[in-house]
């Protein structure tokens, strides 16, 4: 039976959130892109505001509403029992997000967020991850510009070099855009979060099965003239390396000794500067709650750019990769990256879990390693690039 006309759970994809910005976006891409016979639902703790959404979309007469509130885990645990794929907009997730997570793994269904936190994904990891293993759930992070561009986008390079033999990836990120405020709360939250992310990390390590007879790793790197971009590259300090790393020790294809680096690409080098001493200040700033609760309310979540803003909004991410006498460049690009972008790389990654045919996975796995090819051919249907710039 195909996994459209499954008919186990009343909805094939349940979108919590929905009403948040972002989750309105995805909800908005959803409602235009989803195949017909999508069963599919908005879910949130404000019904009226989940009804008013409804009304709006596309077709929304055909859309399910559910109630569900993060301080009520019985909610979550019903949500979960309606769903074959949970997507979740509701962050910061190291907050609000373990109780779905956990419904999620209990119940069988597959979780999908948008989560830029390691605290987060790596206290899930250990927490949830063998029981997702025994019912068969997908435990899904960063399934936005945190962190499938640059996910996919390693996948994607490795697969123009040779199998077999030591292969090495840098990526570099360039992009003009506003982030949002789910973002920056999210930022600020991980900032002011030192020592705990420190300690999910330790833990994880522990719990983690060790990689036999293959090496995968991510070092941070240091700021450098990159000549093969023609940019100074500063490493990014975000959770895309360790996406990428995680990508790698699961999947062969990465070849017996796989390393990664992850940069901001930057054309002058006093704005790299400026970057790493503005990037160290928020630091500092986070670790001070009255400093931090200012900040926070500089931009608040739910808060975004308007359509036209996002539409002069770009990013892109290009790779050099090398391994067996080859070397090649790669590049994924697209528009507004905090938000149009994210909805639609969040929405096409439902629908893959939800419709296509995937590996047999289950338990915490990255979107290289859950949908792959997979998602790759549904994102460059969508707009998205994916492409090989070079070869030598």
């Amino acid at each position: 039976m195909s996994r459209l006309n499954r008919t186990d759970r009343p909805y094939d994809i349940v979108l919590f959130g929905a009403t948040g910005f972002v989750g309105a976006l995805t909800a908005e891409y959803l409602a235009a892109h989803a195949p017909e016979g999508l069963r599919w639902a908005i879910a949130g703790r404000d019904e009226l505001k989940l009804k008013r959404l409804r009304e709006r979309l596309p077709g929304g007469t055909k859309v399910g509403v559910l109630r569900a509130d993060v301080s009520d885990p019985a909610s979550l645990r019903e949500l979960a029992e309606h769903a074959r794929v949970v997507a979740t907009t509701v962050g910061p997730y190291v907050t609000y997000g373990e109780d779905l997570v956990a419904a999620c793994a209990d119940t069988g269904a597959d979780y999908l967020d948008l989560s830029g936190e390691p605290e987060f994904v790596d206290l899930t990891y250990v927490r949830h991850d063998a029981r997702a293993r025994e019912t068969g759930a997908r435990l899904v992070h960063a399934a936005g510009f945190d962190s499938i561009p640059h996910d996919l986008g390693a996948y994607f390079t490795v697969q123009q070099l040779p199998e077999g033999v030591p292969l090495t990836v840098d990526g570099f990120v360039t992009a003009d855009a506003m982030f949002s405020g789910g973002t920056f709360a999210t930022a600020l939250t991980q900032l002011g979060r030192g020592r705990q992310v420190l300690a999910a990390a330790r833990d994880r390590r522990r719990h983690e099965p060790r990689l036999v007879g293959r090496r995968a790793t991510a070092p941070s790197g240091a700021p450098r003239f990159a000549g093969e971009v023609g940019s100074w590259a500063v490493p990014l300090p975000t959770i895309d390396p360790q996406i990428v790393q995680r990508s790698a020790k699961a999947l062969d294809r990465y070849g017996p000794d796989f390393r990664y680096r992850h940069y901001a690409a930057v054309r002058h080098l006093p704005v790299a500067l400026g970057g790493v001493t503005a990037v160290g200040a928020l630091a500092t700033a986070a670790q001070l709650p009255p400093a931090r609760r200012w900040l926070s309310d500089r931009l608040k979540p739910g808060d975004g750019p308007s359509p036209e803003k996002r539409a002069k909004s770009w990013f892109s991410v290009k790779f050099v990769g090398e391994g067996g006498g080859r070397r090649v460049f790669t590049e994924v690009a697209g528009g507004d990256p905090g938000y149009d972008e994210t909805a639609k790389m969040f929405a096409e990654a439902a629908l893959s879990l939800a419709l296509d045919e995937l590996p047999p996975t289950t338990g915490q796995v990255t979107t290289a390693v859950a949908m792959g090819n997979a998602l790759i051919e549904r994102l460059r249907a969508a707009g998205i690039t994916f492409r090989v710039a070079a070869t030598r």
